[in-house]
């Protein structure tokens, strides 16, 4: 039953939330020592934004460079290999976007202290 991606993403969700979720809502009540740092989260937004940006162009100079490669390619193999490279840094860059508001979002709705005074929604 748990041979399946979902079935070990369900069994990791809920170990996550049996066990990590407890010590988030007990250093709810106490002091956040990131959010009380002078300047930390800001330096933690701004970290996250120019990650997520240089990300970005890194997927536009993947992108023009495998599209360029591919005129010059005449093997049908490296035409796949070049594809498959393309759709990878794709994933990468969705994935890399997709992280920073969907922490903001769960992170806000289960109450933990860091998704309350850092902003990782990267525009």
């Amino acid at each position: 039953m748990w041979r399946t991606v979902a079935g070990q993403f369900a069994l990791a969700t809920v170990f996550l939330a049996s066990f990590a979720v407890e010590p988030a809502l007990a250093q709810q009540t106490s002091q956040n020592a990131v959010c009380s740092a002078d300047k930390l989260p800001e330096m933690i937004e701004g970290f996250f934004q120019l990650t997520t940006g240089l990300g970005i162009v890194g997927l536009a100079v993947v992108w023009q460079t495998d599209s360029l490669i591919d005129l010059f390619t005449l093997n049908p193999e490296q035409k796949k290999g070049l594809k498959r490279h393309k759709r990878s840094a794709m994933k990468s860059a969705v994935i890399l976007v997709v992280l920073g508001p969907l922490y903001t979002v769960a992170g806000s709705m289960m109450g933990l202290p860091l998704a309350q005074c850092v902003d990782l929604v990267p525009w």
